[in-house]
């Protein structure tokens, strides 16, 4: 059974992220985790009364997350009809990443399912800031961030952006290859760059991957590079409309070391399609 973790803030955005989740797993038995953190974070500068205030406030917090989380699971159970679906709320008084953290561990979670845009209409509140922490320190989890207003109905292609600079373990791409494959997608490998002469290094890694994508259906593309990698990656998914983009972590910090860019930021906020951030394995492994 495959163990997949929803947070929420009770937003359009997270219920699209919901939404979105049990539709690309609905042929799969998964145990859903909807997951609800709330931490009133002045309490811990506060004077005694001003603490017992505030708790008043805290106590608050608590009981509408509980009941929240109860007519989230209300509705699931009664208009979502999956026998291969399971639903389980969880409401923790702690930030979002170390509640996450934590449960990902617990709970042996295999996949992160989260929006880009939370109740306040503003990228960088909730689900905004926190999906970047939770991209940056859970490297070893997968991550699916979903864009606002985002219709899933379908998986047909999945981009794979690569610079061949880094040798590929089989369990990185697991998450990519397992749902491409459970959609019958293909896979469109995309190396962005300004010239295309591989060295040695980049060639045996191109072999590499290419063994670690043997069964799938897959194929390898050179993408020009536009004004920046976020750029000629959005053209091409745009002109071949593919349905998930993929990005492995280690993508992302030779980008921004060699390039200068955000790349985390410019691909989780600005993507029209969903991203999996697939999970960072030591290469002594």
């Amino acid at each position: 059974m495959k163990k997949i973790l929803l947070p929420t803030d009770f937003s359009d955005n997270a219920w699209n992220a919901i939404f979105t989740a049990v539709k690309l797993y609905a042929s799969v038995k998964c145990k859903f985790l909807i997951l609800h953190a709330y931490e009133p974070k002045a309490m811990n500068i506060l004077g005694k009364k001003s603490q017992q205030r505030l708790g008043v406030i805290y106590d608050s917090l608590e009981k509408y997350s509980t009941q929240e989380l109860d007519k989230i699971l209300e509705y699931l159970n009664k208009n979502h009809n999956n026998a291969n679906h399971s639903f389980e709320t969880i409401s923790k008084s702690d930030t979002l990443e170390k509640s996450i953290k934590e449960l990902t561990t617990a709970e042996e979670v295999d996949l992160i399912v989260m929006g880009t845009q939370g109740a306040t209409g503003a990228k960088e509140i909730f689900l905004g800031s926190n999906t970047v922490k939770v991209l940056k320190q859970l490297k070893n989890n997968s991550v699916l961030v979903v864009p606002k207003d985002y219709n899933f109905q379908k998986l047909k292609t999945v981009v794979f952006p690569t610079d061949y600079t880094r040798m590929y373990k089989k369990l990185e791409l697991l998450p990519m290859t397992e749902i491409a494959k459970l959609w019958k997608a293909t896979i469109k490998v995309i190396h962005v760059g300004v010239e295309f002469k591989l060295s040695n290094v980049q060639k045996t890694n191109m072999g590499i991957l290419e063994e670690r994508l043997e069964g799938s259906d897959y194929s390898l593309h050179e993408i020009a590079f536009e004004a920046n990698v976020e750029q000629s990656v959005e053209q091409y998914i745009s002109e071949i409309r593919a349905d998930l983009l993929t990005v492995l972590r280690y993508q992302h910090s030779f980008w921004e070391r060699i390039i200068g860019e955000p790349v985390i930021k410019k691909l989780a906020f600005h993507s029209k399609v969903p991203v999996l951030f697939l999970p960072e394995q030591s290469l002594r492994k």
